[in-house]
């Protein structure tokens, strides 16, 4: 089987690429980056360089391959996010109908149900529209919940102020997931027959910001670590000043509103996983530990 990987060597995209050249699959991977080419080669992987805006360069890349893993880099210099979900996807699309491809695992996100009040995850939302109008393709749209990694956005906060706090916390459960496990769902995905397009939530654990805090703690040798809650407000002039991009901001706080609400998790809820990843928040919990001690 031959299988195209956007992302590069990315958090899944590199998992990913592994585990498929282990299974004896010949894989391209995708990437922007010229300087990625001998990283990208030296797994066994073929190294496609290019853009995703690219349509001719995805057309080209695309063609005779089985399988296509497409994702959308985060752009945070974009003066538009949204346009940025919307360039991608729409290039996607039209590089998967000039190609021929007929099978094609999208990394959307939980949440991607809806098509407003979610920040920036309304992008993927958009993603989906998009896909969703092409025909005889058959489409795995995987959902993840929260990267842990972005727990690593906390580390300052713990630092200088002791504590976690944004517009969601203290009992609002969130739900977390380890790009080991992505990959492992998108490897199952690409392996199993697939007729028409399905859903499915990709998610390692769950628990509530308080339960969070307790055991990222507990790793750093701060066991009485609280997540405080705050006002939507309060975040936004916080991170004003800060000097985050008024578009980035807004967004982000829609956002954080939403899992606070349980607006995030609606979908979720409805078709949750059928069986949770295998990294626990105490497995994640050691890498968070030594990248709050390496700074």
């Amino acid at each position: 089987m031959k299988i195209v990987v956007t992302g590069s060597l990315g958090n899944i995209s590199k998992p990913l690429t592994q585990t498929l050249l282990q299974k004896g699959y010949e894989v391209i991977v995708i990437s922007s980056s010229a300087d990625k080419k001998v990283d990208i080669e030296a797994l066994g992987a073929i190294a496609a360089i290019g853009s995703l805006q690219d349509t001719d360069f995805l057309t080209a890349t695309f063609r005779g391959a089985d399988v296509v893993y497409a994702m959308i880099p985060p752009n945070f210099a974009a003066a538009d996010p949204l346009a940025h979900y919307d360039a991608i996807g729409n290039s996607y699309a039209q590089a998967i109908e000039k190609s021929g491809i007929k099978r094609v695992v999208n990394l959307s996100s939980w949440g991607a149900h809806l098509a407003e009040g979610t920040g920036m995850i309304v992008g993927s939302h958009r993603v989906e529209e998009i896909l969703n109008k092409l025909t005889g393709v058959d489409i795995t749209y995987i959902r993840p919940g929260s990267f842990y990694y972005n727990l690593l956005h906390n580390i300052d906060m713990i630092k200088t102020a002791g504590f976690i706090g944004t517009n969601f916390g203290g009992d609002d459960k969130l739900v977390m997931v380890s790009p080991e496990d992505i990959a492992t769902a998108i490897v199952e995905e690409i392996e199993q027959p697939s007729t028409g397009n399905k859903v499915r939530y990709v998610a390692s654990d769950e628990r509530s910001c308080n339960e969070i805090a307790s055991v990222l703690g507990a790793a750093i040798g701060k066991p009485d670590l609280k997540w405080l809650l705050f006002t939507d407000e309060q975040v936004k002039a916080a991170m004003e000043e800060n000097h985050v991009p008024a578009i980035f901001a807004d967004k982000l706080v829609e956002l954080n509103a939403a899992i606070h609400s349980g607006l995030m998790r609606e979908d979720y809820d409805l078709h949750p996983p059928a069986v949770m990843g295998k990294v626990k928040l105490e497995d994640y919990a050691q890498e968070f530990a030594a990248a709050f001690n390496a700074n």
